[in-house]
C-alpha cells in the first residue's frame, strides 16, 4: 500500500526525465544519497473549501458558493507542495478508518506520488476537517478534530533525507527534529502565531538546530522586538544560519548568516483567489531551490512564484503548482508586449528548468477532486 521513491534521473538526463517531468535535484543525484528529499511530519485534515462568495456569511442567514472542492489538507499541503515540485517526499501522519482518511491516504500515495509507509490508520480515529471559505482574497475557516490516540505518535527515528520541514511549537520540543538534524537532514522551521503572547525566542527549542527559519513579517518582529522586518532578519540570524522573513505583498527578505549575503524579491502581482496553504508553497520553492543549491535572490524569486500561482486556485494542496504551471507561466509572460527587461532576468534561471512547451494553455485549470467522484482514466 505504501509508495516506493522514484527511480533517480541519470545524471545525464539533465534536470527533465523522460515524461518531461522536472528533477531540481537531478546534476546533484548520486548512489550514496539518503532515500528522501524531504521529511516531514503532522497531521492530515480534510479540507473543504467554499469559493466565490460575495461576502463572508452573516448570522441567521445561508450563503452560496459558487465553488467548492475538497482535498488533503494540514500538513498535506506542504508535502504535496514539495512533491509537485520534483521532490521525493516522505511523510509520517495518523490518518482517520473513516472515508475522509482512505480519501486523504489514496489522493497523497496515488496522486502524488508522496511516501507514507512511515504513516498509519489509526482504529476508531476520524479524520480532523476544516472547511474554509474564501472570499475578497481572504479566508474563514472552521475546524473539528481530536488528538489521535497517544499510543500513535510520530516515528521516534525519522528516515534519513536532505531535508525535513518542521513547524515549530513555542514551549515544546519535538525530538525529531534533533534525531533529524543528526542524521544530516536540513532542518527548515517555520512557525505560527504565539498564543501565549509572550514571542520569546527561548522558547522555540528547537530552532537551534534549524539551517533555516521562515517567519513572516509580523513573527519575526514580535519574537525579535524590532520595528522592521529587515532589521529582524537580521536580529535573527544570530540564532540561526539562513532567515526568510515573508513580506505579503512587498514579497521576502532573506540573510545568510554563513556567506553575508542578503536578498530581497518583490512580490509577483496577480489576483489572489484563495491564499489557503501560500505560505507552504513558498517554503516548498524555498526547499527546492536551497537542495538544488541556487543563489539566495533565485531562491526567494522561485518561492515567491509558485506562492503567487498557488493562490490563484483554490484550496491548499488542490492550488500547489507543478513544473508544468511554472513552465506556462514563463512562456505567458514572455509573449506579453511591454515587459520589463529587469524582471524578466530576475527568473532567467527558469530557462534551463521548466519542461519543453506543451499545448496546454496558462492559466491552467486542475480538476476539482470531490469526495465520492473520480478522475476517468
Amino acid at each position: 500500500m505504501n509508495a516506493s521513491p522514484a527511480s533517480p534521473a541519470s545524471t545525464g538526463e539533465g534536470a527533465h526525465s523522460r515524461q518531461g517531468q522536472v528533477d531540481p535535484l537531478a546534476l546533484l543525484r548520486t548512489p550514496q544519497d539518503p532515500p528522501w528529499d524531504v521529511y516531514l511530519t503532522g497531521t492530515v485534515f480534510l479540507d473543504i473549501i467554499f469559493t466565490g462568495l460575495d461576502s463572508a456569511p452573516v448570522r441567521g442567514t445561508e450563503s452560496w458558493a459558487r465553488g467548492m472542492g475538497s482535498s488533503p489538507g494540514g500538513v498535506a499541503n506542504m508535502a504535496t507542495a514539495l512533491a509537485r515540485l520534483g521532490l521525493r517526499t516522505s511523510l509520517a501522519a495518523a490518518f482517520g478508518d473513516d472515508h475522509y482518511g482512505e480519501y486523504c491516504w489514496d489522493a497523497l500515495e496515488q496522486g502524488e506520488g508522496i511516501d507514507l509507509s512511515l504513516s498509519r490508520t489509526v482504529p476508531g480515529w476520524h479524520s480532523p476537517v476544516t472547511v474554509s471559505m474564501a472570499y475578497e482574497g481572504e479566508r474563514t475557516m472552521v475546524s473539528h478534530g481530536h488528538e489521535p490516540p497517544p499510543e500513535e505518535p510520530a516515528p521516534d527515528c525519522p528516515p534519513r533525507a536532505r531535508a525535513a520541514v518542521a513547524s515549530l511549537t513555542p514551549g515544546r520540543s519535538s525530538p525529531w527534529i534533533a534525531q533529524a538534524a543528526r542524521k544530516g537532514a536540513l532542518i527548515f522551521g517555520d512557525v505560527g502565531w504565539d498564543d501565549t503572547g509572550a514571542w520569546d525566542l527561548a522558547g522555540l527549542e528547537d530552532l537551534r538546530h534549524c539551517e533555516a527559519f521562515l517567519p513572516n513579517a509580523e513573527e519575526a518582529m514580535r519574537y525579535t522586538r524590532t520595528d522592521s522586518p529587515r532589521a529582524a532578519a537580521h536580529a535573527l540570524t544570530e540564532h540561526v544560519p539562513l532567515v526568510v522573513v515573508t513580506l505579503g505583498a512587498e514579497g521576502a527578505y532573506a540573510v545568510d548568516r554563513r556567506t553575508g549575503e542578503c536578498a530581497e524579491v518583490p512580490a509577483i502581482e496577480v489576483q489572489a483567489l484563495d491564499p489557503t496553504g501560500a505560505g507552504d508553497v513558498f517554503v516548498a520553492g524555498f526547499v527546492t531551490g536551497t537542495l538544488a543549491g541556487w543563489p539566495l535572490a533565485d531562491r526567494l524569486a522561485f518561492a515567491g512564484l509558485t506562492a503567487a500561482l498557488s493562490v490563484q486556485e483554490f484550496g491548499g494542496s488542490l492550488s500547489a503548482p507543478g513544473w508544468a504551471e511554472i513552465g506556462a507561466w514563463w512562456r505567458r509572460v514572455h509573449s506579453v508586449q511591454g515587459q520589463e527587461p529587469a524582471a524578466l532576468r530576475r527568473y532567467g534561471f527558469l530557462a534551463d528548468l521548466v519542461p519543453e512547451e506543451s499545448v496546454r494553455p496558462w492559466p491552467l485549470r486542475r480538476a476539482v477532486p470531490t469526495i465520492g467522484f473520480r478522475r476517468s482514466a
